[in-house]
């Protein structure tokens, strides 16, 4: 079973729907470690030790948070600057996150249509994760597919959050499980779509 750490940022907690919905569906889960970055660094002085301790007790590391700007809120791109530093998560005798997994889980308000060459942003939404998938390599990790819950904001039925959930849920308990196979994972664009395959 893998262990699965999930680096949650989100710096309006308070009002969001779609990111409490997916941590409520993943609270308590076996094996998983939901880690604030927000609640731990209220100051945003994040303790870099503690937090590369954290990385080695865990195979894979999720790295949810609302798709600001096309790129993550602040306090996780402080993390990433100060916590993946050279001599530990790269360079000639750096190892230390070699093997494990990368996820992105993030919402965003965009419909999926929106994220093409004739759509709203221009571009396929991979295009704007490659600097996370780029520095995963960087770091000798496995880059997975993203979860993406798109156009959250139009989900006003409360069970269909609720679905998006339990969608997430489902997810993080078939990659703990190891249930998707490497060929499974590399066929998606977005890890939503293989959940009729875990039906």
């Amino acid at each position: 079973m893998k262990r699965i750490l999930v680096i949650f940022s989100h710096p309006a907690l308070q009002s969001s729907r779609a990111n409490k919905q997916l941590l409520q569906a993943i609270e308590g889960l076996d094996g998983v470690t939901v880690h604030d970055l927000y609640h731990r660094y209220p100051d945003m002085f994040i303790d870099v030790k503690r937090e590369q301790a954290l990385l080695m007790e865990h195979d894979l590391i999720v790295f949810q948070h609302p798709f600001y700007w096309y790129s993550c809120p602040a306090i996780m791109k402080e993390w990433m600057d100060l916590v993946l530093e050279y001599g530990y998560a790269y360079g000639p005798e750096a190892h230390a996150l070699a093997g494990k997994q990368w996820l992105s889980a993030i919402t965003t308000g965009g419909a999926p249509e929106s994220y093409c060459s004739a759509g709203y942003n221009n571009r396929p939404l991979l295009d704007f994760l490659l600097p996370f998938q780029q520095t995963a390599q960087l770091c000798g990790m496995s880059w997975l597919p993203p979860f993406v819950l798109h156009s959250f904001h139009k989900l006003k039925d409360p069970q269909a959050l609720y679905r998006c959930g339990q969608d997430y849920r489902q997810l993080l308990c078939a990659l703990r499980d190891e249930r998707l196979t490497p060929a499974q994972l590399g066929e998606s664009a977005n890890l939503r779509d293989l959940l009729e395959v875990l039906s």
